[in-house]
């Protein structure tokens, strides 16, 4: 199933919202309130649900314009599953530790947002991710066969003011999920490759300069479903910082998108479900994103890297496409100020699940 239309016209109204709102009703559904999307989290994710349709997850990735380093921490309800990967596209290192846990137990994620801390450990892997008021902390480490130990620590700045695409997708009051998006968030740490500790992160503007993505979800989901996701994190010729932030085929249908572009931490919200070219089965050709009408964003992503996986058990089936590289296009502001920008490091992909 590619994408599901909204059963409810008064969910079908995209606004904005300002003031903290709780996701569902006393009975479990989305409440009416909670339909809309905001420049800071603000939903607190208090699911219930039947059992199999609760998705929580946060995934994190660290980029520089050598170097992809990602953090996975998700309670899917059948499964828990945490990983860490490392990927460096130039000489095709890459580190991959993962664990699966049945019915996800000793998985907790919280309600709110961007709060607490996150961790699991056992079967060789350790995950941590840690809230804290102006940044999120970062750790992880895991033994590869090639490389040996491999371990990160990573600060992630909350900048005061950085404005984020928070937005609830409503498929019907029983089906819905809230997803906060955050990217161009500074980074800075380092990573060990065996004997090897390397620096991330340097100053604002530098070639070593990294920036921290965020994925976070909680919702009540279909058992099947598409999407696509895109995302960015760097700068435009005159030095200011862009964040691409794209979805699609999931969303479609449903009055609601997770399509915006941020400029110096400023969110620009697209309500258009926009257009993705792309193929499939050659997943580094080039993936390019537009809107129909033209003037919003037109983005190219150029693949070096594709992350495929693929998961299969029993009832849970999950195939994902991610495309590692660098996006190059225009963007216009909600101001109607024209943003070119060329080579910022982000990714694409296509996820088909039956969860």
């Amino acid at each position: 199933m590619a994408t599901m239309a909204t059963t409810d016209p008064a969910l079908a109204v995209e606004r904005e919202l300002t003031a903290p709102v709780d996701l569902c009703d006393a009975r479990g559904h989305l409440a009416a309130a909670a339909a809309g999307w905001s420049r800071h989290p603000l939903h607190r994710a208090n699911l219930r649900g039947p059992c199999g349709r609760r998705k929580r997850w946060e995934y994190w990735c660290v980029t520089t314009p050598d170097l992809y380093v990602s953090l996975t921490y998700a309670d899917v309800d059948y499964i828990g599953i945490a990983g860490l990967w490392i990927c460096r596209p130039a000489d095709g290192l890459v580190v991959d530790a993962a664990r699966i846990v049945p019915l996800g137990r000793g998985f907790s994620l919280p309600d709110e947002p961007c709060t607490g801390t996150m961790a699991i450990e056992g079967g060789g892997l350790r995950v941590s991710i840690e809230e804290r008021d102006d940044h999120t902390h970062l750790t992880a480490s895991a033994v590869d066969e090639v490389v040996g130990t491999v371990a990160v620590d990573l600060t992630v700045e909350r900048p005061a003011g950085h404005e984020t695409l928070n937005v609830v997708i409503p498929w019907s009051e029983k089906r819905f999920q809230y997803t906060s998006k955050q990217n161009t968030r500074p980074a800075h740490g380092e990573v060990r490759l065996g004997d090897d500790v390397l620096a991330i992160g340097g100053p604002p503007g530098s070639p070593d300069e990294a920036f921290g993505t965020l994925d976070l979800g909680r919702g009540i989901w279909p058992y099947s479903i598409r999407w696509n996701w895109g995302t960015a994190s760097g700068r435009a010729a005159d030095g200011r910082t862009v964040g691409l932030q794209f979805g699609g085929k999931w969303t479609e249908g449903t009055g609601h998108t997770e399509n915006g572009v941020c400029v110096d931490g400023h969110l620009t919200k697209i309500h258009d479900e926009l257009e993705w070219t792309y193929d499939w089965d050659r997943p580094l050709e080039p993936w390019r994103v537009h809107d129909s009408a033209g003037g919003l964003v037109d983005a190219t992503l150029t693949p070096v890297h594709d992350k495929h996986s693929r998961t299969s058990l029993g009832v849970l089936s999950m195939e994902v496409h991610q495309v590692f590289g660098t996006w190059s296009g225009t963007l216009r502001t909600e101001d109607g100020e024209d943003v070119a920008f060329d080579g910022i490091v982000g990714w694409a992909e296509e996820a088909r699940n039956r969860w």
